[in-house]
């Protein structure tokens, strides 16, 4: 091997160990091809290294005999000797629950739905004259009375127009005072055979003819007389009034038969009475057909509501129409009631929560809300046994009544129900019981329970 200075390290080895010499080349001319002579060091107390090697190969015996006896020793132990068990978990306390029989009242056996109002009366107002629009007589949103001036337009085109009428008028009954002055004295000549009777005929005719004029003139008057009243915008019922749609100075557009574009001026609807529709299921609908069988006079058509942010039904009103078909689209039939609405608070678009009453009351089975469980298509109350065991029971649910749900079937009264600790309360399990009591709440939103 060469470095930079063509010195070079000389390998020199013999049954011992390897020396690496450098070597300084005598001449700086010598050849590169000048092999490198090696240098062999005796070893030197040979006899202290052989001992230190031995040493070192027991070592390594000993190290490998320790390393063979410890896995013996686990594998005999795992395959052998059997390993001790874990003691068994102790078994989890019955969990307390409270329990009470549900709650019996008499109560009036009632649908519910969801409905919404509307507008018995809804009218756009537009006008049934042309003109320039000088007058706007309310505020947006105002409850206006039957009869209570809206809007006005211009009058000046149609109260000419009268005045021309008028004028007419008076001419064409000048005309005919004149024709039947001269039809008598023809008559009289005619009784004197002075006058032929064509002449007589004549008259006759002119005066037939001043008396069309007149009926063509008054219905000139009378037509004028429209127009003019109608320049003049009212109420036609007492309602609430919308937005005004065109503002005082624009040119409108009217007509009376809408046969040609008109300009909508604004719109008012009635909201007191005021009509709540809503729909009924198929199933609902006979069940509702079959009560109604039962009953007679107004209970049969007797409903309440209550809006979204009320807790009480206290609003009454009477169920008057029932479609007479199913809709095949959704398997329901529409029906609608009418409420009064003195205070004008209820509004049309709004929705409302509807009870209609079926029959007397009667005796039901009343439970708090919470205790009553899903599972999938059934609804479920957790009961107590004789033996403090859990019994799930399926129920059928009615509405909510001051604040607890209606049991229609599957509950007997002398079945103790869980009210608290419903969750902790496994089918089967058994449980540590407490007496508790079913209390009524305030009206609460009745919504119907859904799978």
């Amino acid at each position: 091997m060469k470095n930079g200075n063509d010195a070079g390290l000389v390998q020199s080895q013999d049954h011992k160990y390897t020396k690496l010499e450098y070597v300084e080349p005598p001449d700086r001319d010598r050849p590169e091809s000048d092999p490198i002579r090696p240098e062999t060091v005796e070893p030197t107390n040979s006899n202290q290294r052989e001992a230190s090697r031995k040493r070192h190969v027991r070592a390594w015996v000993g190290a490998a005999l320790l390393i063979g006896l410890a896995v013996g020793a686990a594998h005999f132990g795992l395959n052998v000797i059997p390993a001790r068990k874990a003691p068994a978990p102790a078994a989890p306390a019955p969990a307390q629950v409270v329990v009470s029989t549900a709650l019996i009242k008499d109560i009036e056996p009632q649908l519910q739905f969801l409905g919404q109002f509307a507008a018995i009366d809804h009218v756009e107002l537009r006008p049934q004259v042309g003109g320039t629009l000088t007058k706007i007589a309310f505020k947006d949103g105002d409850i206006v009375h039957k009869g209570a001036l809206l809007f006005e337009i211009d009058p000046t085109p149609y109260q000419i127009k009268l005045n021309g009428g008028i004028a007419q008028l008076e001419n064409a009954n000048a005309r005919l005072e004149l024709a039947t002055r001269e039809l008598n004295r023809f008559n009289e000549l005619r009784l004197k055979n002075v006058i032929p009777a064509e002449d007589l005929d004549q008259r006759v005719a002119e005066k037939d003819a001043a008396q069309a004029a007149v009926d063509n003139a008054k219905a000139t008057v009378a037509d004028a007389k429209f127009d003019l009243d109608h320049c003049t915008i009212t109420a036609p019922f007492t309602g609430k009034i919308g937005t005004h749609l065109t503002s005082v100075g624009n040119l409108i557009a009217g007509s009376r038969a809408q046969t040609s574009p008109t300009t909508l001026l604004a719109t008012i609807v009635s909201i007191d009475p005021i009509w709540v529709n809503f729909d009924m299921s198929e199933s609902d609908y006979l069940t509702f057909l079959r009560s109604r069988a039962k009953q007679s006079g107004p209970l049969a058509d007797k409903v309440v509501i209550a809006v979204g942010d009320e807790n009480n039904f206290r609003r009454e009103g009477v169920l008057d129409f029932v479609d007479n078909s199913l809709d095949r689209s959704s398997g329901t039939i529409h029906a609608r009631a009418t409420i009064p609405n003195k205070d004008f608070f209820l509004t049309p678009g709004g929705f409302a929560r509807i009870r209609v009453t079926l029959g007397a009351p009667e005796p039901a089975l009343l439970v708090p809300d919470d205790s009553v469980l899903n599972d999938q298509s059934n609804h479920i109350v957790m009961t107590l046994d004789a033996n403090k065991k859990v019994v799930p029971k399926v129920v059928e649910l009615g509405d909510i009544r001051n604040g607890l749900r209606v049991i229609r079937s599957g509950l007997s009264a002398n079945d103790r129900v869980i009210i608290d600790g419903v969750v902790r309360a496994a089918p089967g399990a058994q449980v540590i019981p407490s007496n508790g009591e079913i209390k009524e709440q305030s009206e609460q939103v009745a919504e119907p329970r859904t799978n």
